[in-house]
């Protein structure tokens, strides 16, 4: 085959593979309608509902979550009542293409910018968070290489709420959940609510 065609040939092939994406995340902003009856329709997040934020969180971490929910593996604790409901809706999902066309739907979301709504001593935080640090990083961006999501966008009460479940047994309990796991320990180091409050302040501060 001569250089021409191999060009041709390869040209083809990529607008066929960037037509597929789109058609994913079409497919995807389909699956996304029922997320924004909670989740909003561009990804901002409802506290009302404990619906966290999803602009702007990375695709990685959204995939490994909602895998995570759809195979039982979180959301199933009895008192864990949010999780459960959100393993239930993650059931609507089919497949795992139909996650992906989610996930990259959720990639088009404009980035979610939450505010503060919990108190905390920001400079005590900062003491408490070298600790996270070394997996979240130093200004919680996150590390996809140590499967650590970044902070910095999240909710603070969603990260409230899940801290404390961390640390009473509703998440990182269940032996498939190996970064669960490995998350619920370090939840511990925080020596109790006002510890995480402190934390989290100093985690907003670094917006």
């Amino acid at each position: 085959m001569n250089k021409p065609v191999v060009a041709v040939a390869c040209g083809l092939a990529m607008l066929f593979a960037l037509a597929a994406h789109a058609q994913d995340r079409k497919r995807g902003a389909d699956e996304y309608k029922l997320c924004a009856g909670c989740h909003g329709f561009r990804g901002e997040g409802n506290a009302q509902v404990k619906a966290p934020a999803l602009g702007g969180q990375e695709s990685w971490y959204l995939e490994r979550q909602i895998q995570n929910f759809r195979r039982g593996v979180r959301g199933g604790e009895l008192d864990d009542q949010h999780g459960r409901t959100m393993a239930q809706m993650s059931m609507g999902l089919a497949s795992d293409q139909h996650v992906d066309d989610l996930v990259a739907y959720m990639g088009t979301l404009p980035q979610a910018s939450p505010e503060a709504t919990l108190g905390g001593d920001s400079a005590k935080g900062k003491t408490h968070y070298a600790a996270c640090a070394a997996c979240h990083g130093a200004a919680a961006e996150g590390n996809v290489n140590l499967n650590a999501p970044a902070l910095a966008r999240l909710d603070d009460w969603y990260q409230l709420t899940q801290l404390n479940k961390f640390r009473g047994g509703q998440r990182g309990a269940h032996p498939d959940d190996t970064y669960g796991r490995q998350m619920a320990p370090m939840a511990n180091v925080l020596a109790d609510e006002n510890a995480i409050r402190d934390v989290l302040a100093y985690i907003q501060s670094m917006r």
